[in-house]
């Protein structure tokens, strides 16, 4: 069994976790456990539910009653929990942690092999715990893999582990690839929208600068600008309200690709900040397997190899950002997307996992060795 702690709840968005442990159920069967959900207290709480989502893929939540304030008290009622689960499957082959905090839940567990996916700088989100970084720093000494989700990550990760490794966003070439085939239905919720139509999805928090947003969308009133994916952790009156700013809410996976065969452009409007120092976008390479242009602010991971490569143009204020999206939508696309098809052939899911996997195992036969010289 290969056992995922998460801080992100497995239906938010189709992404990295999702990518990866659907592929780890062609080995293992995968449970995956989503960070408590709080209801008020009553005769049923503590509960786990459990369903399954996928093939040998199986969502495990805790509920719980409302946090009482003492530290702690959500890692203890959480626990009891995780240990019926345990009792019924056994102890894991494989602790998977997208979250250091889950260590106060599962850190008693024993398991063939401890993995770390840090995805993100968790302790750079709002309302991140003050105890991330410390925690970070335990979970990296006793895990046996450490992998990061980018390269600026990966070079910041070094720093407390040497044998840290590195694989960046990736992609579903072939689904996101529909979007160049032609005769692809419109969404309904498009039908309406002139052209040019300018896209976004992903989840809608404190790594979007709205400020930025609002500013092109007031400069072209002419264009729409079009907002898919969930609201998390910020007010929805705090998004910014335009005539030509059209906020559609999340969209399963299976959808995106019809949404992409009808925008002229695609356009990531991240903030410079704390949050977004380290993040590599998973849809800079969706947007560009789509065959649609990309303008981004100059978020490191995006500028390097995208940027760099002049494979998605990079603009810091709203004024140089519609000026590169006018760019993108008028120039030729045929060698561009030769050079994009080029870059992408290098990466996908499938062999990010397939080289995961390699170390997974090449780390747990060092561990067996090493128990064979103890004894």
């Amino acid at each position: 069994m290969l056992l995922c702690m998460s801080h992100l709840p497995w239906d938010l968005v189709l992404q990295r976790p999702q990518h990866l442990l659907s592929r780890a159920a062609r080995d293992w069967r995968v449970v995956y456990v989503e960070e408590p959900r709080f209801e008020p207290p009553g005769p049923d709480l503590p509960r786990l539910e459990r369903r399954e989502v996928l093939e040998g893929v199986e969502v495990a939540t805790p509920f719980l009653p409302y946090w009482d304030g003492v530290p702690g008290s959500v890692e203890r009622m959480q626990r009891p929990l995780l240990d019926g689960l345990i009792a019924e499957a056994g102890q894991p082959d494989i602790l998977w942690y997208y979250t250091p905090l889950a260590q106060a839940v599962a850190g008693h567990l024993s398991p063939r092999l401890t993995v770390y996916d840090c995805m993100d700088e968790l302790s750079a989100f709002r309302g991140a715990s003050p105890q991330l970084l410390m925690e970070e720093r335990r979970l990296m000494r006793r895990a046996d893999v450490v992998f990061t989700g980018g390269q600026s990550l990966y070079e910041a990760k070094r720093n407390v582990r040497a044998d840290v490794h590195c694989f960046p966003s990736s992609i579903d070439q072939h689904h996101f690839a529909q979007a160049r085939t032609g005769g692809i239905a419109e969404p309904s919720e498009l039908r309406d929208l002139p052209h040019p139509r300018i896209g976004w999805f992903g989840v809608v928090d404190e790594r979007l600068d709205l400020e930025l947003l609002a500013a092109c969308a007031q400069r072209r009133p002419d264009w729409s600008f079009i907002m898919i994916g969930p609201v998390v952790k910020i007010a929805a009156s705090e998004l910014p309200r335009l005539p030509n700013l059209h906020w559609l809410g999340g969209r399963p996976y299976a959808e995106l690709p019809a949404h992409l065969a009808h925008w002229d452009a695609g356009f990531m409007p991240f903030a410079i900040n704390e949050a977004t120092r380290f993040i590599s976008p998973t849809k800079t390479p969706e947007y560009l397997a789509a065959g649609v242009p990309v303008v981004s602010t100059p978020i490191t991971d995006v500028i390097r190899p995208w940027g760099e490569t002049g494979l998605v143009e990079i603009a810091g204020t709203a004024e140089a950002a519609v000026l590169a999206l006018e760019h993108v939508m008028s120039r030729p696309r045929e060698a561009w997307l030769e050079r994009v098809d080029q870059q992408l052939s290098h990466i996908s899911w499938d062999r990010s996992w397939a080289n995961m996997q390699a170390l997974i195992r090449a780390s747990g036969s060092d561990r067996a060795g090493a128990r064979v010289q103890r004894a």
